[in-house]
């Protein structure tokens, strides 16, 4: 049994795909960032780092931690052998992709987010991070006028950078200028796997605050 820590969040969303993708049992434990729950010391032991998301792989050994999204997808996918090829450049076209996703459009289209709900507003941080925002949704967008999926068949890269590509265009508005990354966002939208996996995050977020409104 795999116990996965995570929120709803683009980053949380990111194992939940890849767990129903691969049809692993796993027992969803959410954590409320919005009250600090990832910094309380049950969770730190699972995640120095104090983020989601990050799980337990029972399977691997008692108490065997992955946390990181990008480490964790390529966990479960060496553990399945499923959405990461063996090697050669298939291998490492993915991994460039589940990269890019890591150290770009995460961090950017997340500075977004923040600067424009921060309590003291910068009109050059928001415009900065929307113009990185922008070029790097089209870096996605002129790979995906060239192939179906990132890394040629889908792969962990699709799931690395589904949600935070389809936070970005809505957040900048921006489906129009990036006709072929919004066809991909709908296409990988659209697959069986990722469907239940939203709706299995929303039902846990719909059951703790109900249990939390009873308490």
């Amino acid at each position: 049994m795999i116990e996965l820590y995570t929120w709803t969040t683009p980053n949380g969303e990111k194992p939940v795909l890849m767990l129903e993708e691969c049809g692993l049992d796993y027992d969803l434990r959410l954590v409320d960032i919005s009250t600090g729950q990832q910094k309380e010391s049950g969770f730190l032991a699972i995640n120095p780092n104090g983020r989601i998301p990050a799980i337990l792989d029972r399977d691997a050994g008692e108490g065997h931690r992955v946390f990181e999204s990008g480490a964790i997808l390529v966990h479960l996918a060496e553990k399945t052998g499923r959405f990461l090829a063996p090697g050669g450049m298939a291998r490492a076209e993915t991994f460039a992709w589940t990269f890019f996703q890591a150290g770009g459009t995460g961090p950017m289209i997340g500075q977004i987010h923040y600067f424009r709900n921060a309590d003291e507003r910068s009109d050059f941080a928001i415009k900065r991070f929307e113009r990185e925002g922008e070029r790097l949704l089209g870096v996605l967008d002129t790979r995906l006028s060239e192939v179906d999926y990132l890394a040629g068949e889908y792969s962990i890269a699709d799931m690395m950078n589904w949600s935070w590509a389809r936070s970005g265009l809505s957040d900048l508005d921006a489906r129009a200028g990036f006709p072929a990354l919004a066809a991909w966002v709908d296409r990988v939208g659209a697959r069986p796997a990722v469907v239940r996996a939203l709706e299995r995050l929303q039902e846990a977020k719909r059951l703790a605050a109900e249990k939390a409104s009873n308490a």
